[in-house]
């Protein structure tokens, strides 16, 4: 009879130990190993924030997320980021929207030389109008959140420039909407990501490039340029993308996406951030070395600013070719623009 009790608790201690692991949740279980592709270099600002996001993704979700990540564009180069998320070829990826040229004309038009004042400007702009717009074009992975730099501004290896006249004829390295930017101030484009760039002006390919002032210190470009025109009548920004693989972000529990999502929107500002430092540090650094930053007179300013009319027709154009309502995206930015300008000074 001891025997038998004992024979039958076992089995029911059995059917509920079953029962009991059969009712924990997967997110409870299981532990995701990511692969995360960026083109910046390890020692990058913008290296730095990305592992500190994973990081804390793995902390809120008790170590279930592990995300690896790969700088300098040793998974993906930086052109082909966003193709390898869509294809898995890593799971998430940063890159620049502009690298995949005519792929995303609502999001392009962030782009455009609206004089952006800085960083926390661009990205709030960025998101909002995704939000706003909801674009198909990024239908094909899920995005974790997305930023812009600060003011992207004209920079010269080798010949100051303190007028629109002077850059007629230069070589301008530039990617996306900034090529039409070149052409308006009337010079010639010449495509190339940040990676490339330093080695293009060193070796004179390119007589300068459009880009914010921290590259000057995050790719070293202050070894190689000499001078720096304040364009900010007329400074673009570049969006960037943190996306993960669709399939991926799907076999997620919701509990784990709700870590991703909300630890995600807390680093767009974080992101600004850390490019307004790194603006600053990449001022500081050039200064060290020499550089001379060109500050343009009023006339200056007004003509480098009338000049980007054709940019903004441009854009129009292009994205209603593609079936989107350019003007109205663009007006948007434009809004968008403005009131955040006031916000962010």
């Amino acid at each position: 009879m001891k025997r038998g009790f004992t024979v039958a608790g076992l089995v029911l201690a059995g059917v509920f130990f079953v029962f009991g692991v059969m009712s924990v949740p997967i997110s409870d279980a299981a532990t995701y190993n990511f692969t995360y592709s960026t083109f910046f270099p390890p020692t990058h600002i913008q290296t730095k924030v990305p592992e500190a996001w994973a990081k804390e993704i793995e902390e809120r979700s008790d170590g279930q997320i592990k995300i690896q990540i790969f700088t300098g564009g040793s998974l993906t180069p930086a052109p082909q980021i966003y193709d390898g998320v869509v294809k898995g070829i890593s799971d998430f990826g940063l890159s620049v929207l502009a690298y995949s040229a005519g792929r995303f004309p609502v999001l392009s038009a962030v782009d455009n030389p609206l004089g952006y004042p800085n960083a926390f400007v661009a990205t709030r702009v960025i998101n909002e109008l995704n939000r706003k717009f909801k674009p198909k074009e990024l239908d094909d992975v899920h995005i974790c959140y997305l930023f812009a730099h600060g003011p992207g501004l004209l920079h010269t290896a080798r010949k100051p420039v303190h007028k629109l006249e002077e850059v007629k004829g230069m070589k301008i390295r530039s990617t996306g909407t900034s090529q039409l930017i070149v052409r308006a101030m009337g010079a010639a484009p010449v495509a190339m990501s940040q990676g490339e760039t330093y080695d293009a002006l060193k070796k004179n390919i390119v007589d300068g490039t459009l880009v914010p002032v921290e590259a000057l210190e995050g790719f070293k470009q202050a070894e190689v340029l000499k001078y720096t025109t304040l364009t900010y009548s007329c400074a673009y920004t570049q969006g960037f993308f943190v996306a993960m693989n669709l399939k991926k972000w799907n076999s997620l529990p919701p509990d784990l996406q709700k870590i991703i999502t909300e630890v995600s929107k807390k680093y767009e500002d974080i992101t600004a951030k850390a490019w307004e430092d790194s603006d600053k540090s990449g001022r500081e650094f050039a200064l060290k070395l020499g550089h001379e930053f060109i500050t343009l007179s009023d006339e200056q300013s007004a003509k480098f600013k009338e000049a980007m009319t054709p940019v903004f027709a441009e854009y129009i154009k292009k994205a209603n070719a593609q079936g989107v309502d350019g003007e109205k995206v663009f007006n948007a930015v434009q809004e968008m623009v403005e009131k955040y300008s006031k916000e962010y000074k």
